[in-house]
């Protein structure tokens, strides 16, 4: 129907729906632009004629709007953008087909809003979304409208589903009843996943501008460290010169006295010639009167010899390579001695456990540094200081400021805890065990970080054989990392802290020990020194404390 209302609306100039329709006396119907353009150009030869009928006219004709027409061509043209929504008509639009906005399953017919105002209103009369598969709505055994739905079998079901079929004793509802309860349920989650994303946004939020500072914080720090080894690499260059320098002038200084020595030989040569003119002349008072006097008999006789002409030079021995180690090695203290100031180094904490706060079931060794689980109760006084609950036990050391680390050995224990926590954390009962409360951060065997209840999966395997604890206390931070090759980093606690802190490590089976200490800081440059080949020649007496 629309497809020939379409082809009766065509103008047969353009080819096209009519735009603007105008008649001519003829009866024919054009666009008013088309039909103006083609009288335009029968103008000039002086004879007017229609395109479609053939007829002239003796001068040019004037059109009229047909109205009518137009009115049709803009109902038509509405139809038609109507349509292109779902592509579905109204089956009960005879001339002008408009889009179908409900279907009924029961006349199983379409119907636009005009038509949807005059259908029955009956119960029996479903009507659904215009693009939706009649066939889905039915039953595929019974070929009815589904009805109810099953609440035992979670399934839609018609009438005779209900009465005849499989489902006649289960409980059922309507759809609308089981719509509806359904919707609650969606409302509920919706509430759920609405407020899950606002918590993503803040927490995005949070990212950004956690983002924008550790940019900022990385600017600086690259400028920092760009800084720092451009000193360093002018304090090594310096160093180098200076090593080379000194390399150079023990050189030149043997060149030097390989001058002096040619100059001795001339000297020598010459007195050797001028000795021998003396021994050959046969007159005795010009033998006695040369001016050098060389064989003064007193000063021969005294052992006195004043001009020394058979001295040699010292050969000044072989290079100083001592004297060159000396050198390197002060040069390079001095420089990790200076650029110290600008490396903020943690200190390595030597961690002693705390024997008044170990559980009954926990052994300490003498020196305090390792602890393991026994099933025999130690019987130590049950102080306020000790823990009660879980077998952990604290560090004798407690931190309020800086920066420290130490590591943990856990390879002697399938169970273990390791972590940080307050003074005030509770010694009894089911809330002592670190990470559990809102006083104690943690890592545990299972690859989990955990503080107040709240954990987070950081490796999926073990922690390997040691676990290294860092603390910034300033910048309120606890990091866990895994010494392996290279080191791994497993999880950073971000924070402010409000009371000191102490090292604390609870243990399920074996034993678990701490590992580490305070190193010396002169260690490094003769490191480096004997790894550039100058053992022999350390250490040096009166300059670093090199052992």
């Amino acid at each position: 129907m629309a497809s020939s209302l379409g082809a009766e609306l065509i103008c047969s100039i353009c080819l096209d729906i009519y735009s603007d329709p105008l008649m001519l006396k003829c009866g024919h119907n054009f666009c008013r632009g088309c039909l103006e353009l083609l009288l335009d150009t029968q103008e000039k030869s002086g004879v007017f004629s229609c395109p479609d009928c053939r007829g002239e006219f003796s001068q040019r004709p004037v059109p009229e709007k047909n109205r009518k027409l137009c009115n049709i061509v803009k109902t038509f043209t509405s139809s038609q953008q109507g349509l292109q929504g779902n592509g579905i008509a109204c089956t009960f639009c005879i001339h002008i087909p408009l889009p179908a906005v409900r279907f009924c399953l029961h006349c199983e017919a379409f119907l636009c809003d005009n038509h949807l105002e005059a259908h029955s209103k009956s119960p029996e009369h479903v009507l659904c979304d215009p693009t939706t598969s009649p066939e889905s709505r039915k039953c595929p055994i019974h070929k009815k409208i589904l009805e109810y739905y099953c609440t035992k079998d979670f399934a839609l079901i018609c009438l005779a589903c209900r009465v005849d079929g499989e489902h006649r004793e289960h409980r059922v509802e309507t759809i609308d009843e089981a719509s509806e309860k359904k919707k609650e349920k969606l409302k509920h989650v919706l509430k759920e996943l609405l407020a899950k994303t606002e918590e993503m946004e803040k927490r995005d939020q949070s990212l950004q501008e956690r983002k924008r500072k550790v940019e900022e914080k990385a600017a600086n720090e690259m400028e920092r460290v760009t800084a720092l080894f451009k000193d360093l690499r002018r304090r090594l260059e310096d160093l180098e010169k200076k090593a080379l320098k000194e390399i150079s002038g023990q050189t030149e200084g043997i060149s030097f006295l390989i001058q002096q020595l040619e100059i001795k030989k001339e000297e020598l040569s010459q007195k050797i010639r001028h000795i021998e003119e003396l021994c050959k002349m046969t007159d005795p008072l010009t033998v006695l009167q040369d001016a050098d006097g060389f064989c003064d008999t007193e000063d021969t006789r005294n052992g006195n010899n004043r001009r020394t002409y058979f001295d040699l030079p010292n050969d000044g021995g072989d290079l100083d390579v001592a004297g060159i180690s000396h050198t390197l090695h002060t040069g390079l203290y001095n420089i990790i001695t200076g650029i110290n100031g600008g490396i903020y180094i943690a200190e390595p904490v030597d961690i002693l456990l705390d024997l008044n706060t170990a559980h009954n079931n926990l052994l300490v060794s003498d020196g305090r540094k390792t602890t393991s689980l026994t099933p025999v109760d130690q019987n130590r006084p049950l102080t306020p200081k000790r823990f009660q609950g879980y077998p952990q036990v604290l560090s004798c050391q407690r931190f309020s400021s800086g920066r420290h680390y130490w590591d943990v050995d856990i390879r002697g224990s399938p169970y273990w805890r390791v972590g940080m926590c307050y003074p005030s954390i509770t010694r009894k009962g089911e809330w002592s065990q670190i990470g559990f409360n809102d006083r104690s951060w943690c890592l545990c065997d299972s690859g989990l970080v955990i503080h107040d209840s709240k954990s987070i999966q950081v490796s999926h395997n073990d922690c390997g054989k040691r676990v290294r604890i860092y603390l910034d206390y300033e910048a309120g931070k606890i990091s866990f990392y895994e010494l392996s090759v290279p080191i791994q980093h497993l999880h950073t606690f971000t924070t402010t802290f409000t009371e000191p802190l102490h090292a604390v490590i609870g243990v399920g089976s074996g034993c678990v020990k701490i590992r580490g200490g305070r190193e010396r800081s002169d260690k490094f440059p003769r490191r480096l020194l004997t790894s550039m080949g100058y053992r022999r020649f350390l250490p040096f007496p009166n300059q670093c404390n090199v052992q």
